[in-house]
């Protein structure tokens, strides 16, 4: 079975979900989500967008 490479969690109590990034054998967090903007900022930090390879 693979692992995903980048995971949106289910919502937390204060309804922010963590996004983590699967990079270099570990986990990271990119930060906690509130909406889909910042979802798309968090992607776009780690290098998820036009084709880049993640960090």
């Amino acid at each position: 079975m693979t692992s995903a490479l980048i995971v949106v969690h289910r919502p937390s109590v204060s309804g922010g979900r963590r996004v983590t990034v699967h990079s270099r054998g570990r986990d990271e967090i990119l930060g906690t989500a509130y909406s889909d903007h910042d979802l798309v900022v968090f992607l776009e930090s780690a290098g998820a967008h036009r084709g880049r390879r993640l960090r």
